[in-house]
């Protein structure tokens, strides 16, 4: 516990003067070391083969691909929730990879998240967190010792949010990023869209599932229209050549299903 409001403390001492690439790699691998040690991360070698292999297809194109080392996980939870903390690590939860039925649509999710890191809207929020609750936020999420509802309703856990809820900018600038650099890997962008109807779908069906996904990423039709409208700008030529599904993605669904029974996020 120490460590980490150490840790937090360096994250506020340095936010007065800017954060540099060096710096948000060292605050992000810190957080990486913590987020890892108490969340149920996934450590079978072919799941973490894959889900690496997929993301750093997408991260490798983007504007940062070759200043950060990227790392994706897979996190044991069966709640509905993706993360990125700065420097390059992605995390996504085993219930959003159930929910995928194809590889784009967790190609455009992993875009997304990365579209975050390029764009550094986590560093941003870090800037702008007071430091008593920017130090409060992280600790509850990071240990667990929020139970109480008050705790969680406040500080917004969602299942395994780190940071507060991204503005609706920053996530129209993430699916703007998740387009783009899931087209120059070329895999389908209409995977995008795609899931956000999956998630809306479930909503409306039965909400607990995505609720940690909806705390944490703003999400309604308009996105659906935003991501249907930029996509349309391709040429059609081009979205036919790109990747929608592979086989070794229905290998690695099937893989992540048979993992022991996924738990649910403390306090759900």
């Amino acid at each position: 516990m120490r460590r980490f409001l150490m840790g937090a403390g360096l994250a506020l001492t340095i936010s007065a003067c800017g954060v540099s690439t060096q710096q948000e790699v060292e605050l992000g691998a810190q957080y990486a070391q913590q987020i890892n040690a108490q969340l149920p991360i996934v450590r079978d070698p072919e799941i973490n083969r894959y889900i690496n292999v997929l993301g750093d297809s997408i991260a490798r194109l983007t504007a940062r691909g070759q200043e950060l080392d990227w790392t994706f996980y897979v996190v044991n939870f069966r709640e509905v929730n993706a993360f990125a903390v700065p420097g390059g690590f992605i995390y996504v939860n085993r219930g959003l990879i159930d929910r995928a039925q194809n590889m784009s649509q967790l190609a455009g999710v992993l875009g997304h998240e990365i579209g975050h890191v390029v764009r550094r809207h986590s560093i941003e929020q870090m800037q702008k967190a007071q430091g008593a609750n920017f130090g409060a936020t992280l600790a509850c999420i990071l240990t667990r010792i929020c139970n109480t509802q008050v705790g969680q309703a406040a500080i917004q856990v969602g299942g395994t949010a780190l940071f507060a809820k991204f503005s609706r900018d920053d996530e129209r600038e993430a699916d703007q990023e998740a387009i783009v650099n899931t087209t120059r890997a070329g895999i389908s962008p209409q995977g995008i869209p795609e899931m956000f109807r999956i998630l809306l779908n479930e909503r409306e069906r039965s909400a607990t599932a995505v609720d940690a996904w909806f705390a944490t990423h703003p999400l309604e039709e308009d996105r659906i229209r935003d991501t249907e409208t930029e996509i349309a700008k391709i040429s059609p030529a081009i979205l036919r050549t790109l990747s929608r599904d592979s086989q070794n993605f229905q290998a690695f669904k099937r893989r992540v299903a048979a993992l022991p029974a996924p738990t649910a996020a403390q306090g759900q």
